[in-house]
């Protein structure tokens, strides 16, 4: 029988996370005065022992005990090769998946929610809130919080909230509270109901309603957490590749192409920043962030700063943005319905070290489609992304007629998104191509910030 799965024992799970602000130059990030932020500036948003994770140099950051004990609940991850979607394609290439939807709500994002919790329970804090786009990342909170004893809030953007209830019922069942954004709850979420009552919701109105929570907390007993873009959550997140690296040396393999979609960075970069590393240090191989042609944020946003969220509560940050008054088409992976990128995910595009790809809705569900039929996991839509990179890649090497070692992060499953599954297959689902209207419109949010400079790391 061929194998399909390789596995990694929990010995030999990974004891330290790899830092990539060891190998890059960053921009820092900005004040409102447009100096340089002090860590100390961060601190009524976050504790302080995340925020020294945060502006960190040092390559290798040991995991806790209390973390690795939760993380072993799902991981390691299994290595899968996608033997029936390779037969499929009639390709060459030989395609592997890290499968990340096997933690328990679903997805990768509790590499980071669990260690957040744990960082901010020993800091003395008691209640987190959170923003989250489909609900996968405020699922991942809510159950890193029950594993830690701390109340959870969180805001849904308004479209997922709609399109996805059975998140809201995952986050109650591990005692999360989650409500629609825009809200009334908050100024910053009043403030856009004013002005457009039906709005769909954003990922930067969301981040503004949680950080006001948190910060309006006079007793100083809750933070913010955040599920992408910061680098201490690319740095939470580089267990997967680093597991996926211990997977191929077993078999002997290495990866020609690595691939992840990409909406603020996390799961993208816990895959490929292992490999960035080898590529750094010489090694050949290609990686691509994948994103929704809706929400081009690497492949037509400029490089600028800009703030993270929609009221301009973050400091500005280095990253390809749409700039942060951007409300994104109402696409079904809200994951990726992000206007900006991770500042280290963006320092790499800049340099060339990674090729950002940007794909169809529709191609993104044929693809996720044909893994369902093939390999029988059915995708989320931020997953699909991803898949119709890879579809794409493997065709091209039965064109080519090459072998090549393609591994792409499965970043959760779609069993909770199956509303979007259903109107893909009764022909509701179309295709969204960002306008020159809203290219504009960008263009005129950022023209006022500084530029960051076009930094080379090697």
């Amino acid at each position: 029988m061929d194998v399909r799965k390789i596995l990694l024992t929990e010995d030999e799970m990974p004891r330290q996370w790899y830092n990539i602000l060891a190998d890059i130059k960053m921009n820092p990030p900005l004040g409102p005065d447009g100096k340089p932020i002090s860590p100390d500036a961060l601190a009524p948003v976050f504790p302080m022992n995340l925020i020294e994770q945060e502006v960190s140099s040092e390559r290798w950051i040991t995991i806790p005990d209390e973390v690795l004990n939760v993380l072993s609940i799902w991981r390691p991850s299994p290595m899968v090769r996608a033997r029936s979607l390779e037969k499929a394609l009639g390709t060459p290439a030989r395609i592997y998946f890290k499968n990340e939807a096997l933690s328990p709500p679903g997805s990768h994002k509790p590499n980071t929610a669990v260690p957040q919790a744990y960082y901010n329970k020993v800091f003395g804090i008691k209640k987190l809130t959170t923003e989250t786009g489909a609900g996968q990342w405020g699922s991942a909170l809510a159950f890193a919080c029950s594993q830690f004893g701390l109340e959870c809030k969180v805001f849904m953007v308004r479209i997922s909230f709609d399109q996805k209830p059975y998140r809201k019922s995952l986050m109650a069942a591990w005692g999360g509270n989650c409500v629609a954004s825009p809200s009334r709850e908050t100024k910053a979420g009043r403030d856009v109901l004013e002005q457009f009552p039906n709005s769909p919701g954003s990922l930067g109105i969301a981040i503004s309603e949680a950080i006001e929570e948190a910060v309006g907390d006079t007793s100083g007993q809750t933070r913010y957490s955040l599920g992408s873009v910061l680098n201490h959550v690319m740095l939470h997140q580089t267990i997967i590749g680093l597991e996926a690296q211990k997977q191929m040396k077993k078999i002997g393999e290495y990866p020609d192409i690595v691939i992840g979609c990409a909406g603020g960075g996390s799961n993208f970069a816990g895959l490929a920043f292992p490999f960035v590393l080898d590529k750094i240090n010489g090694k050949k191989v290609e990686i691509y962030p994948v994103e929704p042609t809706a929400c081009p944020t690497l492949t037509r946003a400029p490089f600028a700063y800009d703030h993270g969220d929609s009221a301009g509560y973050t400091p500005l940050l280095p990253m390809y943005s749409l700039g942060h008054t951007f409300v994104p088409a109402p696409i079904h992976a809200g994951g990726l319905r992000y206007h900006g990128m991770a500042p280290t995910v963006s320092q790499l595009a800049t340099e060339g070290i990674i090729e950002p790809k940007a794909v169809t809705q529709l191609a993104a569900y044929q693809a996720g489609v044909l893994m369902a039929r093939t390999e029988g996991i059915i995708p989320a839509p931020e997953t699909n992304h991803a898949l119709a990179c890879v579809v794409d890649e493997a065709r091209k090497a039965k064109e080519e007629g090459k072998e090549k070692v393609i591994l792409f992060n499965f970043s959760g499953h779609g069993l909770i998104d199956l509303v979007a599954y259903d109107k893909y297959f009764s022909g509701e689902l179309k295709d969204y191509v960002l306008s020159q209207e809203e290219e504009d419109k960008f263009e005129a949010c950022l023209k006022n910030y500084p530029k960051p400079q076009l930094l080379k790391s090697r």
